[in-house]
């Protein structure tokens, strides 16, 4: 019979370090958090992670007295404590406390954590098993590995821009930070993999995840296609570049997304627009001669989904069993049934209210998913983990605030 544990308990053996900052590193961090790692948050003392001073702010109308959405967001399950690495004995205490851990992950640019005494070879030396993450623009080496980079120059520098948008318009940047959290995904996957390794080796590494590699490796087919064809991807607005009619359509009310992907599925569309003649019209035949000649169909569909209103096309379309949906806003997703049925959202509470946030996506058989800890105050686990970890006293303590160290 399974001993069933919490969600969890899955990284519950599993203690990370955690000097990261904004959105890649924090993204990847609560990932492990909502496994179940115990992760801990070093922060500058009185200012902590910038992304505290990004708004909208809740339980207050500013900065200074409210809480930031954007860090609750994205630090939830996390301790913080406050250490000055700009001090050689906060150093030293981030050194000690990367002794006591499993994996440490950083996002500064490269060359930071060296001036700083932490870079992997030091860590390393008093922690053969760490596992040592480092997140940033260009990665650990290449002739860009100094530039800083925000997930709108990446999205840019990867060709990412140049496929979003509408065709003869100028290029745009996806609606949200997509070059930062798939760098954020794959550092939690490099983490696991390989912290699975030291496991078994009883040695760590260096992960080096480059936010321009990861885009770049999310761009689908668009290097393949370029390869075998020689033309540039070009934005295609909402349609597909190889399979049609895959897009939205504007209806009396809103909009529709279409996607039939097939021959077959095609047919049962044209049904549903009382249009069956377009199935058999050689120009449409087969998803070949439509995606070459998307232009004179997609003006076709078009004029029909303008006759009628979003829910009677979704309607209509799921009982043809045409793949479909609503092109829904924000709004729309925090009350979707089926987004509330999954237990998708949380409220993260705090001292000052609370605030609506995604939990973790991840759903296990054996390890059912429970709510974990708000993000934490600056600070607030401090005592607790020096304590906890170094053994250091009341006195102790007080002479490091004294000091400005903690």
């Amino acid at each position: 019979m399974t001993t069933q544990t919490s969600q969890q308990d899955l990284l519950g053996d599993v203690r990370v370090l955690d000097f990261t900052r904004v959105l890649a590193g924090p993204f990847a961090t609560m990932v492990l958090a909502d496994l179940g790692a115990e992760v801990t948050k070093i922060e500058l003392p009185g200012v902590g992670d910038e992304a505290r001073g990004f708004g909208p702010f809740v339980g207050d109308t500013g900065s200074q007295n409210g809480v930031s959405a954007y860090f609750l967001s994205v630090n939830r399950g996390k301790k913080s404590v406050t250490l000055d690495l700009h001090t050689d004995r906060g150093r030293q205490l981030a050194l000690d406390l990367a002794s006591h851990c499993d994996v440490l992950v950083e996002n500064f640019r490269p060359g930071s954590m060296a001036r700083f005494g932490l870079d992997y070879d030091a860590v390393a030396a008093r922690n053969p098993r760490i596992v040592y993450a480092s997140v940033s623009g260009f990665g650990q080496s290449g002739p860009y590995s100094h530039r800083p980079a925000y997930d709108v120059i990446v999205q840019a520098m990867s060709g990412l821009a140049s496929i979003t948008g509408l065709p003869g318009q100028p290029p745009v940047r996806v609606g949200s930070s997509t070059s930062d959290l798939s760098a954020a995904l794959y550092c939690a996957v490099g983490v696991l993999a390989a912290l699975t390794r030291a496991r078994a080796v009883g040695k760590g590494q260096h992960v080096d995840i480059s936010m321009l590699d990861c885009q770049i490796s999310l761009l689908e087919n668009a290097i393949a296609r370029f390869d075998v064809t020689g033309e540039a991807p070009r934005p295609l607005g909402s349609r597909h570049p190889t399979i049609t009619p895959f897009q939205f359509f504007a209806a009396t009310d809103g909009y529709v997304v279409v996607a039939a992907g097939n021959d077959r599925l095609f047919g049962r569309l044209c049904e549903v627009l009382h249009k069956p003649g377009l199935a058999e019209d050689p120009r449409y035949v087969d998803n070949a001669a439509r995606t070459q000649n998307h232009g004179p169909l997609e003006t076709e569909l078009a004029a029909i989904f303008a006759t009628g209103p979003v829910d009677q096309w979704l309607a209509d379309l799921e009982a043809a069993g045409v793949p479909c949906g609503p092109v829904n806003d924000v709004s729309h997703i925090v009350s979707d049934p089926h987004v509330l049925a999954r237990g998708l959202l949380h409220r993260q509470s705090f001292a000052g209210g609370d605030v609506a946030v995604p939990g973790p996506p991840l759903k296990f058989s054996d390890s059912p998913c429970r709510a974990v800890s708000p993000a934490p105050v600056l600070g607030e686990h401090t005592d607790e983990v020096l304590r906890g970890w170094l053994d250091l006293d009341a006195a102790e303590l007080q002479q490091l605030r004294q000091q400005g160290v903690i």
